[in-house]
Formats: structure tokens, C-alpha cells, sequence
């Protein structure tokens, strides 16, 4: 469909009897989404989007089905990176502290109250912008710990070479996290440390090396909605699509330059979740940070929107997290069950 017709589409009254103002391929895999498609998608009547999005989320998920993560920071401050949305930053006054890497015994026992808590993913995140050849050994070893409780493993730890991507596959690693924060244009904003190619870059080794991926973005850092439709037509248009997508709303941290920065509009968050749906209808969309300053209604929307997946536990690395039994009472209220691995 023409991109015109698209944006015509996504503006106009709906025809009565139309199922949809966007053909039924939407449901289909696609890598070639462009920037007016996915800003018509953007656009699209709040209603609409979300028949839009779970549409596509039944077609390719149980919709009551939620996959639960936990992530721990086991390397925790001192990263050199200037990201403004980040506490860990050795360049910003936050009251986080550098601290060494866990020991295995630590991580370990970590892992066991994450499965006890009903998670089927253990995250391992560490404050490097690269990690050391000794650092990767000892996070490998994590893994190979980690998957012999039965649990799915991934693990965030900076840029990777090839090799060490390479290490992690052989010890098990399932997933690797690595963002792409928002849209190229808005990315230096947000970080002057490293540029928007090289996390690409990390991106591609981590898929040669077999590696599921795991990236998505933050909205609510001073963004247009501009940068919300490059961050996902990046995201939908890589050569195979993240098997997980997660999206985070900002966390304001003191003593972090975007402290002050204005609260987004929940729907807003919600237009991002369905989006990222429809355009990645295969991949997982994770509600990810930023859920302890939302309300129950907006995670309920989210849910709605395509979302299904969430992170368990008190923290996200340094910042807060709703506990494990306000997960459950909400998912209990709302008929819904942790996915099976």
C-alpha cells in the first residue's frame, strides 16, 4: 500500500463495515517498515490501534500469557558512559557506588529466589562499557550455573567482540541485551560516549554468533514522537526482528541530567507498546522499566496493547520494581498466567 494511502488511511473517519484501516498483512513478518507507515501506525485512533494490536497478538501469542524475567545487576556503578537516563554513570552524583563483580555462589543464589519467585529468565546486567576478557569468563561461568537451575539466561554487559560473543554462546547464554535507547537522530542527546553504530554493531555479532536478541528502547527522555517511530521502524526493520523488544519508560533519577525531565503521557507509552507489537508481531514486548510509577490501568492497556512480558522483583539493576506479590495480585486480577519457557 502506498504510503500516502497509509497516512490517508490512519486519518480518515473509519468506513463503516472496514475491519481495519491496515490490510490484513499486517500480521505478516515484515523487515522493510517505513517511517510514514509506522508514524500512520502511531497516529491511528486510540481504539483502533489497540483492535490493531491485539489483533496481531492473538495471532501469534495466548493473550493471557505473560513471560517473567528477573535482572540483577551483578556489576553494579563505575561505568564510564555518559547515557543521561543512567544512575551507574561514574560521571553523574547519584549515590550509586562502584562495586566489584558478584561471585558466582551470590549470583547463584540470586537465580534460585528468581525461579522460587516464578521466573523462567534470569538477566545478568554489569556497569561495563566493555567487558575484559577475565570479566566474560566469570560471566560465563554465571551462565553455565544459572541454566543448570533450569532457567532461560541472558545478560547485558556492554559492546562485544565477535569472540567474546562467541565465549558466551558456547557457555550456554540464551539472550543478550543490548538497547538501541531511542532513534539515531535523538541518540546523541542521550550519549556522547559511543555512537548509534556501534551497538548495531553488537547487535549483528551477537546474531552471528547464534545469540537470541534482546533490544529495545526508553521513551519519556525528552523525545519527539518523531523519535518514537525511528526508534521502532530501527527496531522492525533489522534483519531479524529481536526475540525480545523491551520497552522502558524513564525512570528519573537524581543527580542523572534527565532528572527534571517531564513525565510522557501514559497513552503515549501505550501508542509505543501496540506499535512495537504490530510491527514485531513474533517478538516478545517486554513492560520493562518505569512500572513502579505507573498505575495498575496503565499496565492493564499495556497488557492490551501486546505486551508480555515483565521483569520480576524488587529492583531493575538500581532502580525500583514492583515486588513479586503486587505482580501477582495484579496478573490474578486480570485472569492472567506466567508463560512456560
Amino acid at each position: 500500500m502506498k504510503e500516502a494511502e497509509l497516512a490517508r488511511r490512519a486519518s480518515s473517519p473509519r468506513e463503516k463495515g472496514s475491519a481495519s484501516f491496515l490490510p490484513v498483512e499486517r500480521c505478516a513478518v515484515r523487515h522493510d517498515w517505513t517511517r510514514a507507515e509506522v508514524h500512520a501506525l502511531f497516529d491511528l485512533p486510540f481504539p483502533e490501534l489497540m483492535f490493531q494490536a491485539q489483533t496481531v497478538h492473538r495471532a501469534n501469542f495466548e493473550p493471557t500469557e505473560v513471560q517473567i524475567s528477573t535482572l540483577l545487576s551483578i556489576k553494579t556503578g563505575g561505568c564510564p558512559e555518559d547515557c543521561a537516563y543512567c544512575p551507574q554513570s561514574a560521571q553523574y552524583d547519584t549515590g550509586v557506588k562502584a562495586e566489584k563483580l558478584m561471585a558466582l555462589d551470590t549470583v547463584l543464589a540470586e537465580a534460585r529466589a528468581a525461579k522460587a519467585s516464578g521466573a523462567s529468565r534470569f538477566c545478568m546486567g554489569a556497569a561495563w562499557r566493555e567487558p575484559k576478557p577475565r570479566d566474560v569468563e566469570a560471566v560465563c561461568a554465571m551462565v553455565e550455573g544459572v541454566k543448570a537451575l533450569g532457567l532461560e539466561t541472558c545478560a547485558t554487559l556492554g559492546m562485544l567482540t565477535g569472540d567474546q560473543a562467541k565465549q558466551l554462546k558456547t557457555s550456554g547464554l540464551d539472550y543478550y541485551n543490548h538497547n538501541l535507547d531511542t532513534s539515531p537522530e535523538f541518540y546523541g542527546n542521550v550519549i556522547t560516549t559511543r555512537v548509534y553504530q556501534d551497538r548495531l554493531e553488537t547487535l549483528e555479532r551477537v546474531r552471528e554468533a547464534g545469540i537470541h536478541v534482546c533490544c529495545g528502547g526508553i521513551v519519556g527522555m525528552g523525545e519527539s514522537r518523531e523519535d518514537r517511530v525511528g526508534m521502532v521502524t530501527t527496531l522492525a526493520s533489522l534483519p531479524e526482528h529481536p526475540e525480545s523488544v523491551p520497552i522502558n519508560m524513564l525512570v528519573r533519577v537524581a543527580g542523572t541530567p534527565l532528572a527534571g525531565q517531564q513525565a510522557l503521557d501514559p497513552l503515549e507509552f501505550v501508542r509505543t507498546i501496540a506499535v512495537a507489537r504490530i510491527t514485531m508481531p513474533h517478538s516478545v514486548v517486554r513492560l520493562s522499566a518505569g512500572r513502579e510509577d505507573m498505575s495498575e490501568e496503565t499496565q492493564a492497556l499495556c497488557f492490551l496493547a501486546g505486551a508480555n512480558s515483565i521483569f520480576n522483583g524488587p529492583r531493575l539493576l538500581t532502580t525500583p520494581n514492583p515486588g513479586p506479590d503486587r505482580d501477582r495480585e495484579l496478573m490474578d486480577r486480570l485472569g492472567m498466567s506466567p508463560m512456560q519457557p
